[in-house]
């Protein structure tokens, strides 16, 4: 009897850590922007929410693209992020999109932890910018 509670035991604690899910809302840290993460196929996109240009006006554009055609877009529900794979801590080959300056970049993203995920845009290596994003739910 012994013997199987001590087994037991090791069980439980060799049990793997169950991997933090990157889906949810995340708040960028930058322009009151808040970006909801989400599958989109065998990728992981973030939508953009809301941000201090959407509350101001509702009807904000991507007047930042560099692509004239794509200026009159709304800016509420924006795709930011998009082909991310991988996990269940680290995705790559994805884009991000920048509405504040209207480029696109190569990124990575990492969950740090729970509420905790880094991005990593890169023009090309090593021209890159990490931040830091905090989840609200």
């Amino acid at each position: 009897m012994k013997s199987i509670l001590v087994c037991m035991a090791f069980a439980f604690t060799a049990a793997p850590a169950i991997a933090q899910d990157v889906t949810g809302l995340w708040d960028t840290g930058t322009n009151g922007a808040q970006v909801e993460i989400a599958p989109c196929g065998a990728a992981m996109c973030g939508t953009l929410m809301t941000s201090n240009a959407i509350k101001a006006s509702p009807s904000a554009k991507d007047v930042e693209n560099k692509d004239e055609d794509l200026r009159s877009r709304p800016l509420r529900g924006l795709t930011m992020l998009s082909g991310f794979s991988g996990g269940p801590d680290k995705w790559t080959g994805g884009k991000l999109y920048n509405p504040a300056d209207g480029k696109t970049y190569s990124g990575t993203m990492m969950l740090i932890s729970a509420d905790t995920l880094e991005l990593q845009g890169c023009v090309i290596r090593p021209l890159c910018r990490t931040s830091t994003w905090t989840r609200v739910r």
